[in-house]
């Protein structure tokens, strides 16, 4: 039988890294953001034993599958056959349809979407027993406690902590048998962006899943390339207070060598709080603060690998004062971290951002372009097509989404000789790198690509691995990453 094991990890509190903001020794952030505890499957003899979840994301049963198979058989023998030939489909009906079905075979219908599915399949073993479903005996049962909390997963030992704030509500449903089942519910469950999640998703597009999507790792004792990481980070001293990840865990498990961030929000006094923090290895480390508005923007890169030169901006003075743009020259290429201009509430900046910003860093980019390759990464506030974002038809004239900005970023960017690195990896594919916290997007999966790697044309054959990480919380937007060969 195969069991639920919930698996967590006692995270370190460190702090985290900072920097002169013009100099070039510079500190590592100890602690980014949260990583949710998974929850794996392993084969066992043991019955079905406790697992946290949050309220949404047990909820996402229900809402998660609107659009799944609908056929069903139509006695009670088909519905069996039905059910013991593929388990999977009972997690694709509705609720209505699960009760229509367990009447045909005669199974109680009381109960949630999980109790209805768990007594179908338990009537499966039955009838393969030679039990009839009115005389079945009674099906051991196991608890599993939900964890219902404001935010993420959280651990067992933050729960122990949190008593407090945190309301409790434990469920009980029936054993689930059959590996597929257990998959299909840990994903929906612990991992939501691997259900396909889109209000009118094409007959070709795929859900995204890193753990079957990405190439294999590859190993630095045969192989040479650069690890690149960005990630918005939604403000820096919001994640100096959160204590349920280390950055120098993210390294151990990453094996970075390059972290890009965006929207730091630091000022220039705030930078000598956190100095004292390093992490091993990062001592090449660059920081821009918004002068114009303060606790604004701001962009950092994190390297253990020295560059041959920085520089701060674009070079224009109307750009500048928000800290937006940092540059540094590698041996064999320029990485550029960014954070563009949003179009703002009532899309006050969209002229701003398509008729200055954009052309002004596009042509930036091919100037050095002209010297060397240049990866552009952060956030750049734009889901280009509709398969990167949830709800594209109820936002066509929301920040991010417009024509406007959409044809801008083909125009400076892929037109100009520029390529989305994930994209031409993962053309089906929907995956989402930022999710707003007002509807709790994230726990559903509704969001929007707004985090690139785009890379010259010339760079693009090295290119192994443009990736995103979806698991790692502490922000509304998650980290992505790029694996160049060199």
């Amino acid at each position: 039988m195969l069991a639920f094991r919930a698996s967590s990890t006692l995270l370190r509190n460190s702090g985290l890294l900072s920097g002169n903001p013009r100099a070039g020794a510079f500190l590592v952030i100890r602690k980014i953001g949260g990583m949710k505890p998974q929850v794996r499957c392993s084969s066992s003899s043991g019955s079905v034993s406790q697992a946290r979840v949050t309220k949404k994301a047990a909820k996402l049963n229900d809402e998660s599958f609107d659009s799944a198979v609908k056929e069903v058989a139509i006695e009670g023998n088909a519905e069996m056959e039905f059910i013991r030939t593929d388990p999977d489909k009972l997690q694709k009906l509705t609720v209505k349809e699960l009760r229509e079905l367990t009447k045909k075979v005669g199974v109680s219908t009381k109960g949630t979407k999980k109790d209805l599915v768990s007594a179908l399949l338990s009537s499966i073993d039955e009838t393969q027993n030679g039990q009839s479903p009115s005389k079945r005996k009674e099906i051991s049962s196991s608890t599993i406690e939900h964890t219902l909390e404001c935010s993420t997963i959280i651990s067992e030992n933050q729960t122990k902590q949190k008593k407090s704030k945190i309301k409790q509500k434990t469920v009980k449903t029936e054993t689930l048998e059959g590996n597929s089942v257990i998959n299909t519910i840990q994903q929906t469950l612990v991992e939501p962006w691997t259900v396909l999640t889109h209000k009118k998703p094409k007959p070709d597009w795929i859900a995204y899943n890193p753990r079957s999507t990405r190439p294999p790792p590859l190993s630095r004792d045969n192989c040479k390339f650069v690890k690149f990481l960005s990630w918005n980070v939604n403000g820096l001293r919001a994640l100096l207070k959160s204590k349920n990840f280390s950055a120098i865990e993210l390294a151990e498990r990453e094996d970075f060598d390059v972290l890009c961030l965006q929207e730091t929000k630091i000022q220039e006094k705030d930078i000598e709080e956190v100095r004292e923090s390093l992490i091993e290895g990062y001592k090449n480390n660059y920081w821009t603060c918004s002068l114009t508005k303060l606790g604004y923007s701001g962009t950092a890169i994190i390297s253990r690998i020295k560059p041959i030169s920085v520089s701060y901006g674009l070079g224009v003075t109307d750009h500048d004062g928000e800290g937006r743009l940092l540059t540094v020259e590698f041996e064999g290429f320029y990485l550029l971290s960014s954070y563009v201009p949003n179009s703002g509430d009532g899309l006050k900046r969209l002229n701003y951002r398509v008729t200055e910003w954009d052309p002004s860093l596009s042509n930036y980019m091919k100037e050095l372009e002209k010297s060397k390759p240049v990866i552009l990464t952060g956030d750049l506030n734009c889901a280009h097509q509709e398969i990167d974002i949830y709800n594209p038809a109820g936002n066509k004239r929301s920040a991010g989404f417009t024509i406007e900005e959409r044809q801008s970023f083909e125009k400076c960017y892929l037109n100009n000789g520029f390529i989305d690195t994930f994209r031409k990896q993962n053309p089906n594919v929907v995956a989402y790198s930022y999710w707003g916290y007002r509807h709790g997007g994230r726990k559903t999966n509704k969001g929007w690509r707004l985090d690139y790697f785009l890379v010259s044309e010339s760079l693009m054959g090295k290119v192994y691995d443009s990736y995103i990480l979806p698991d790692i919380g502490g922000s509304d937007h998650c980290p992505v990453g790029l694996i160049l060969k060199i």
